[in-house]
């Protein structure tokens, strides 16, 4: 993994990272729960660990689940915008 952004001045110290507040998040951790979000700029914090999250990418919701190696990093670096090309075989002609 690459270290994330904020490690790396990404955002002023004195900020803080940047977080929302999820209204359901104590819910989600004891029901197991996913929690939809499009707050791909959203920093992963210590008390994210464990928790399922949806995360848009620009289509549809990605399951992200939080582990520890995850903190510090974004919510959208899990959940990629874009599919791999690939190259699709034709007839001969």
């Amino acid at each position: 993994m690459q270290p994330s952004l904020i490690l790396r001045s990404g955002r002023s110290a004195w900020k803080g990272p940047y977080f929302v507040a999820f209204p359901n998040l104590r819910e989600a951790l004891e029901s197991n729960a996913a929690i939809r979000t499009q707050a791909r700029s959203c920093t992963i914090l210590p008390n994210f660990v464990g928790i399922r999250f949806m995360v848009h990418n620009g289509k549809d919701y990605l399951p992200v689940t939080v582990t520890q190696d995850m903190v510090g990093h974004k919510l959208g670096e899990f959940a990629h915008t874009k599919k791999r090309f690939t190259y699709k075989m034709t007839k001969n002609k």
